[in-house]
């Protein structure tokens, strides 16, 4: 696939048109900030328009340098970062203003994001930049443990970055001249020399906290400010990390007494690691990655959330293959909510299984989608009972295999 900085496009899948104006589901994909496209095969969304009788809309936007450099204490001209968030409120703005034509419903629209789509999704409900663009928003997977950078953080990125291209800070304003390629060599070289940790929450190219735009404490915002009236479902994976450690050597080489220094460095306290547990540190530190970056963030923002007056529908997608080495990791909801179960047939996560095994979870995942795209509420045939995670109940999905789903309080 073609990069390019000019990526600002839109891929609209709309059923024939009917009497009535459809509900509209806008899709941002993952990739860490740094990797991905809304014209992947895995988020075709033509399946999912044709079943839901809706319009799907999946964007494009900047990523990593192009998108997250911060460079506004160094030179204001250059722009004051977070260029990718930009583009994903100006792609929800040309649905707004431009749907209609599809026949979509440009009151009735929701924003679903998956890891890094979803925590940019939290990030605009923070702030103002994307209001009254959307009413709903369905959060998969997102890092929520991971906070806005603030300034200072992220123009000392900066600085290396401009370094790496040898440029100092005070001629930030050069960039201007250099190619997308030049950019994206300096970009690979940062990411390259940074040691990275199984435990670490943070990110050389992130969302930056900036005034009415994203908050410090984004999770902590939307919740006490109950998402602005925005109706939200929240959701993580069972095993999310399983996919990025499984195979990692720093992970598997791990002893308990290395993971309890790991957990009093990273995550400020050595007893995370629970003593006379059975499993093994490998196990333990993906789970713990997965607790700290992606679930424990989560269930904050519906609780916050819940506790002023917003109660979200909160899920966890435990399904996986028998003996996968994945586990229920991250991203192996995605092809159960756009249902194009081809386009992921090469997916280890999926065990090779055939379409017809998977079908029924896929009826079970994408009618939730679906209902709440159309009725602000995942509940449906094959989930009669879902209800909202209220803070004293505490309601949570369970997607547990292929033919029946359950919840707990």
């Amino acid at each position: 696939m073609r990069q390019s900085e000019d990526c600002l496009f839109l891929n609209v899948w709309a059923p024939k048109p009917a009497e009535s104006a459809r509900p509209v589901l806008v899709f941002l994909h993952g990739g860490g900030m740094v990797s991905g496209s809304g014209g992947l095969d895995w988020y075709d969304g033509a399946e999912l328009a044709r079943r839901g009788d809706i319009v799907v809309v999946t964007a494009n936007f900047r990523l990593g340098a192009l998108g997250y450099l911060f460079l506004a204490d160094l030179d204001p001209d250059v722009g004051a970062g977070n260029f990718g968030l930009l583009d994903q409120a100006q792609a929800l703005r040309w649905v707004k203003e431009n749907i209609a034509a599809f026949g979509g419903d440009p009151d009735a629209v929701t924003v679903a994001g998956q890891s890094g789509g979803a925590i940019s999704i939290i990030g605009l409900l923070s702030g103002s930049a994307a209001t009254g663009l959307f009413r709903r928003a369905i959060l998969q997977s997102a890092p929520a443990g991971m906070l806005p950078q603030r300034p200072a953080e992220a123009t000392e990125i900066a600085v290396r970055f401009l370094n790496a291209l040898d440029l100092s800070p005070a001629q930030a304003s050069e960039l201007r001249a250099r190619s997308a390629a030049d950019i994206m060599t300096a970009q690979v070289q940062l990411l390259r020399s940074r040691p990275s940790h199984f435990l670490d929450r943070t990110r050389l190219f992130q969302l930056v906290a900036a005034d009415g735009l994203v908050a410090a404490d984004s999770v902590g915002t939307v919740g006490t400010r109950a998402a602005g009236g925005v109706q939200v479902m929240i959701g993580t994976n069972r095993d999310e990390a399983a996919a990025m450690y499984v195979f990692d050597e720093q992970v598997h080489g791990l002893t308990r007494p290395g993971l309890e220094e790991a957990a009093a460095r990273w995550l400020g306290n050595r007893s995370l690691v629970p003593s006379g547990d059975s499993r093994t540190p490998a196990e333990l530190a993906i789970d713990l990655n997965t607790e700290h970056m992606y679930r424990s963030g989560s269930i904050r923002l519906a609780e916050s959330l819940a506790a002023h007056g917003n109660p979200a529908w909160v899920y966890q997608f435990d399904w996986s293959p028998a003996g996968s080495p994945f586990g229920a990791c991250h991203c192996l909801e995605l092809p159960f909510v756009f249902g194009n179960l081809a386009a992921w047939a090469d997916a280890p996560m999926l065990g090779g299984l055939a379409a017809d095994v998977l079908s029924p979870l896929v009826d079970s995942v994408q009618g939730a989608w679906i209902a709440f795209t159309r009725n602000g509420n995942p509940t449906h045939d094959g989930i009669p009972d879902w209800p909202s995670y209220d803070g004293i109940g505490k309601a949570i999905m369970h997607f547990a295999h292929s033919t029946a789903v359950s919840y707990e309080r």
